[in-house]
């Protein structure tokens, strides 16, 4: 097992997870902030472009997790990293969105 392959297999769990909620918002018909819109990364964009970028992400993550190296899940030396990567984008989303749909830290009373 090389190490250097860690790092893609991190960054490969970061695209799978970030196509998540652009693919899914596309398919459903609705807008969805994206790089792309106006301002960016806060703007609603398309759904057809968050269709396009989520399949991108998606396409990404698939090289850098199974082009690269010879990834096992059963393998948890190859599984801690992909998982650390769906982890750290799952809470920066959580906190990018959560602004925009309602998800942000509640109100101190």
């Amino acid at each position: 097992m090389n190490s250097l392959h860690l790092v893609p297999y991190f960054f490969g769990g970061v695209f799978l997870t970030n196509a998540v909620p652009h693919f899914v918002s596309g398919v459903r018909g609705e807008p969805f902030q994206s790089p792309f819109a106006k301002p960016r990364g806060q703007g609603l964009s398309s759904s057809m472009v968050n269709v396009l970028w989520g399949f991108f992400n998606l396409v990404v993550s698939y090289m850098l997790i199974f082009r690269i190296g010879d990834f096992e899940l059963k393998i948890t030396a190859d599984a801690v990293p992909f998982g650390l990567g769906i982890l750290a984008m799952g809470l920066l989303c959580a906190r990018l969105f959560g602004r925009f749909h309602g998800g942000a830290k509640p109100e101190r009373s």
